[in-house]
């Protein structure tokens, strides 16, 4: 692939799910800096002593650079959340340019539990956040984007999908490293987000809006570093936040989406292929 423009994202609305910590925290920085104004949707809204960062931290940091954001306690298992999220975003910055579908049911026992000892609680939850979640907030933003010209979803995606560009997919690891992929519900709910994307993508596209599947790799988020604290773990193959953050920008800005739309793609090897910086502080480089 060819690296493509990157359009000025002064003054767009960018809607961002889990954006108390982690890929979406970071992210949430990166659209700020280049002047958007950011939706943050997370469940954390006080601080946890299990895990770090809430979107209240994440505003405050985006209004200390001078940025422009609204935080929205969102449980994305509950479409009255949803839909509460949507109609803020439209009520304080008038309408969506990008969603991006960035949370995901990844803590608590659900994480590395064997499929035998799985609820169907516990499954179908995962669905609930990692598919029906973007299906609603899909469903909701895509009226809203067609009125404004068009719009961009990025959904985040995991190394189950087919992001090898192999004739064959390779068989899906146990584990990376020292971190088990062993967590079934997770896994197979996000390859349905592929595929809703896939499935979705030239219907969006007759609207003008572009539908991107991004798999991030394991990323050196605070979740992991804790796992990485908590058991020993080796974190050699974890990538920074600023990698996969960066080209959720990227694929929000490109003046030609329609190249992406329908596909998916690997933060890390596409940033190195297409040749994409980051500044010295890990802030984006516009092109």
């Amino acid at each position: 692939m060819e690296r493509q423009r990157e359009l000025d994202l002064s003054g767009k609305v960018v809607v961002i799910t889990g954006a108390s910590r982690g890929v979406g925290k970071q992210a949430a920085l990166d659209f700020a800096k280049r002047g958007a104004k950011v939706v943050l949707a997370a469940r954390t809204v006080k601080v946890d002593s299990a895990l770090p960062g809430t979107i209240g931290e994440t505003l405050r940091q985006i209004e200390d650079m001078g940025g422009e954001a609204i935080a929205v306690a969102t449980d994305l298992a509950k479409e009255e959340d949803l839909r509460r999220l949507i109609d803020a975003a439209v009520e304080r910055f008038g309408g969506v340019d990008v969603l991006v579908n960035n949370a995901a049911a990844t803590t608590g026992d659900i994480w590395g539990k064997p499929f035998l000892d799985l609820t169907r609680e516990e499954w179908l939850y995962q669905f609930d956040v990692n598919v029906h979640a973007p299906f609603t907030l899909t469903q909701l933003v895509v009226p809203i984007m067609e009125k404004r010209g068009g719009g961009r979803i990025i959904n985040l995606s995991t190394g189950s999908g087919e992001v090898f560009r192999k004739a064959e997919e390779p068989p899906k690891l146990n584990a990376q490293g020292g971190f088990s992929l062993a967590v079934p519900g997770y896994y197979s709910s996000k390859r349905a987000l592929d595929r809703f994307g896939n499935c979705m993508a030239p219907e969006l596209h007759a609207k003008n809006i572009a539908v991107i599947g991004m798999h991030p790799g394991l990323v050196a988020t605070e979740l992991v570093q804790i796992r990485v604290k908590e058991r020993g773990l080796d974190d050699s193959v974890a990538v920074p936040m600023t990698i996969p953050a960066r080209m959720i920008v990227y694929f929000s800005a490109c003046e030609n989406p329609a190249e992406y739309t329908g596909r998916l793609f690997w933060a890390e090897r596409e940033m190195a292929d297409m040749g994409i910086e980051l500044d010295e502080e890990g802030a984006v480089c516009p092109s």
